[in-house]
């Protein structure tokens, strides 16, 4: 058994999703979420600033006691790819793996359409990952960049006009394709969920990155008898770089719920002084 947290982070809210499901499995668990909101989007930056920021954010988790680290983030993912399977001998996971596992596992006719940041899309990641598990997988990308800023400035209710619009725009393009599976590739994605599915039509299943990973975490963790011993609910601790006043407001909003954990402001200096 293990009593130390679970680490999530990714450029924002959207890795919030990530952190309800796994409270959700393992709700005796401790859990420490790093947004990283005063530099959002991460989906616009280069490769190598991608890295950079990831790099800071897994030295940031690894200063607080985490026994694994979830990169709930599709951009970081995607970048970094499905080979990082630790990080200095802490289990690392990102959201790549568990997603395309389940989307392969779903598809019926074999066609899966992939929705992401412009980086996650450019990078091909998951495509590249679903072909090295079922070769005859058809998949369709497409980037849909405006999604985070509608998701964070809580523009995400299903009868949003403006979400509406920008939707249809986006995913004409997989409707003419006939895709079956869709994968919300980015971990603010799913707060559109309904947004999507009114636009994507019955029979279409959507896959959420961030419910994905915390699945892939809690199997990881009881296969190799890590979960955590306490009986109490366990603990979420939440760190932002920029305003926390603004972090709690919109993380409320995000959950639909009162967060209870504690807000902890990271400031810019420390975080690049790290990695």
């Amino acid at each position: 058994m293990n009593n130390s947290a679970i680490g999530v982070f990714d450029s924002g809210m959207g890795g919030l999703t990530c952190v309800k499901e796994l409270h959700s499995l393992m709700p005796n668990e401790n859990i420490i979420y790093f947004g990283d909101t005063a530099r959002i989007p991460y989906g616009t930056r280069s490769r190598e600033t991608i890295m950079k920021y990831a790099a800071q954010d897994i030295a940031l988790m690894k200063k607080h006691d985490v026994k694994m680290i979830i990169a709930a983030c599709g951009t970081v993912s995607s970048v970094v790819g499905m080979e990082k399977k630790d990080a200095d001998g802490i289990p690392f996971t990102g959201v790549l793996l568990p997603t395309v596992q389940a989307a392969c596992a779903k598809t019926r006719n074999g066609k899966v359409g992939v929705i992401g940041t412009s980086a996650t899309i450019k990078s091909g990641s998951f495509a590249k990952a679903i072909r090295t598990i079922k070769p005859s997988i058809s998949v369709v990308g497409a980037a849909c960049p405006m999604f985070v800023p509608l998701v964070e400035n809580g523009f995400s209710d299903r009868d949003n006009k403006v979400a509406q619009l920008v939707a249809a725009q986006y995913l004409e393009p997989l409707k003419r394709e006939g895709v079956d599976t869709l994968i919300l590739g980015c971990t603010h994605y799913p707060i559109l969920h309904d947004v999507i599915a009114d636009c994507m039509g019955e029979g279409v299943e959507l896959i959420s990155t961030g419910s994905e990973a915390a699945k892939f975490a809690c199997a990881y963790l009881t296969r190799h008898d890590m979960l955590a011993e306490r009986e109490t609910d366990g603990e979420i601790s939440f760190y932002s770089s920029d305003s926390t006043e603004m972090f709690r407001e919109n993380a409320e909003s995000f959950l639909g719920e009162k967060i209870k954990g504690s807000v902890t402001k990271v400031e810019m200096e420390e975080l690049t002084s790290l990695a």
